[in-house]
This record gives C-alpha cells, structure tokens and sequence, in this order.
C-alpha cells in the first residue's frame, strides 16, 4: 500500500470538546471552521451553497491496534452486530470522518456552520460544496435497526 500523507487545510473551533453520545447534541451544534489564511480565496463562491461536506481527521479517537470488525451501533446491545463499515462509528482503520453540514455564514477565513460532528480542535482536511443530484442518490436503502437510533 502506498503511504498518504494528509496537510489539514484549517481546524474546527467549538464548545463541544468531547464525544457526544446523541445525535440531537451535534444537529444544533455550531462550530466556526477556521481555514488558513492562506488558502481564503479557495473558499470565493463557497457562500453560495446552503450546505458543505466537511472531511476531517478524528483526532481523539483511540490510536493503536486495530478496531472491532463487528460491533453494536453507538454500543447498544439491543441493535445488531454488525461489520464496523456498516456503521458511523468513530473507531476507524483510518481516523477520517465526513459530515454534511448546514453553512450558516462566511466571514473571510472563517466558516459558520450547523451540525458539525467534530470536537474543538479537530484538523479540516477538505471541503465540498453540497450539490444535489450529485451527492444525493435516487434510491436509498438501510437496514430497519438505523431507525432505531433516533430513539
């Protein structure tokens, strides 16, 4: 396998500076992504857009060894065991996560956004724009246990 070697382009600035267990803590989380100065015309346009894909680098999850290849989502024993990728949990081969997010406002540099699951402090690694059709398949299909976690 080739080596990959990641340059965070900014990093996210928020209260939340643990896990959260939930998924109402994140949803009306905001959090200021703040890129470096020297990258702030790549974001010309990127106000335009009502919502970004924001993919970054998990900092605090655990490191060393190897992630379960089976597990409960978010630990619960009443949902299946299933494949590690079958899920969004954040103990990963490779620390990266992606989150689609509302973009609230621009302000040089800096991104305002809505929903960003990633803890103060958390390197940025890209950002797209949100763009439908694109992004959104015509048919989506999940197990009935996904359901489950919004209780």
């Amino acid at each position: 396998m080739t080596e990959i070697l990641l340059k965070p382009i900014g990093k996210v600035i928020s209260e939340i500076t643990e896990p959260q267990r939930g998924m109402g803590e994140w949803h009306d989380a905001v959090s200021e992504i703040v890129i470096d100065e020297d990258l702030k015309e790549y974001l010309e346009g990127l106000d335009e857009f009502s919502h970004i894909l924001v993919v970054f680098w998990m900092h605090k999850s655990p490191v060393g060894g190897s992630p379960p290849s089976k597990i409960h989502p978010r630990g619960r024993a009443d949902l299946p065991l299933v494949g590690l990728f079958a899920t969004r949990a954040p103990y990963r081969p490779n620390s990266l996560g992606v989150s689609t997010v509302k973009l609230v406002e621009r302000r040089g540099n800096i991104l305002i956004v809505e929903g960003l699951d990633a803890l103060n402090g958390t390197p940025v690694i890209d950002i797209k724009p949100y763009m439908p059709p694109f992004d959104d398949p015509t048919e989506v299909r999940m197990p009935d246990w996904v359901k489950k976690l919004r209780t």
